[in-house]
């Protein structure tokens, strides 16, 4: 199982997310949010990563252009572009990981897109909102869940959606963009447990 934690801003937070057993760490490059990080902090915090070269570094992007994107990978570091707008298979960033972010609205879960993400992660309506993870279609693509989930959650969302992967962020907050240990612990242990 893959569990990433999402909207990492200081490197404390990342340090604990890994120590905890994160397989990956997002960072949110989207000024409106208010887990925006700045590239060079983030690039700061990836620095700091070094001595983890398997931990995978996620940039969250929404409707920014391939060639910012790209600029933005290298200068922080990452590994994977997560694309949250309304990018197009054509308009995806080259050389670089793509997992691709679908909302779910009104309570309906989307078909699996067919594009040439490495990933597809459904996110729930809204920042910390979860939706029903028994209506999530099977297909052959990796999956990854996120909208909502925390320690008391997670499993339940595992068993009926049976995702490559995992995502959580605001629920696993003290505030906006610092992480609660104990939330995130606990959340990283359910996870992982899980799938054991």
């Amino acid at each position: 199982m893959m569990v990433k934690i999402c909207g990492i801003t200081n490197r404390e937070d990342a340090l604990a997310a890994i120590e905890g057993g994160a397989a990956a760490l997002g960072f949110n490059f989207y000024p409106a949010s208010p887990r925006y990080i700045a590239p060079e902090d983030a690039a700061e915090i990836s620095a700091g990563l070094a001595v983890w070269p398997a931990i995978w570094k996620v940039g969250v992007f929404v409707d920014e252009e391939p060639e910012w994107v790209l600029r933005i990978a290298r200068q922080a570091g990452l590994d994977i572009a997560q694309l949250h707008g309304s990018e197009s298979s054509e308009n995806y960033p080259r050389g670089i990981r793509v997992w691709k972010a679908i909302r779910v609205r009104a309570g309906h879960v989307p078909e699996a897109p067919d594009c040439p993400a490495e990933a597809v992660l459904l996110d729930g309506p809204a920042s910390g909102e979860s939706f029903a993870w028994q209506d999530v279609p099977r297909y052959a693509g990796k999956l990854i869940l996120a909208g909502g989930l925390d320690a008391g959650n997670v499993r339940q969302a595992i068993e009926q959606a049976h995702p490559w992967g995992v995502d959580a962020c605001s629920r696993l907050e003290s505030a906006p963009g610092r992480k609660d240990r104990f939330k995130m612990a606990e959340f990283l242990k359910a996870a992982l447990a899980a799938t054991s």
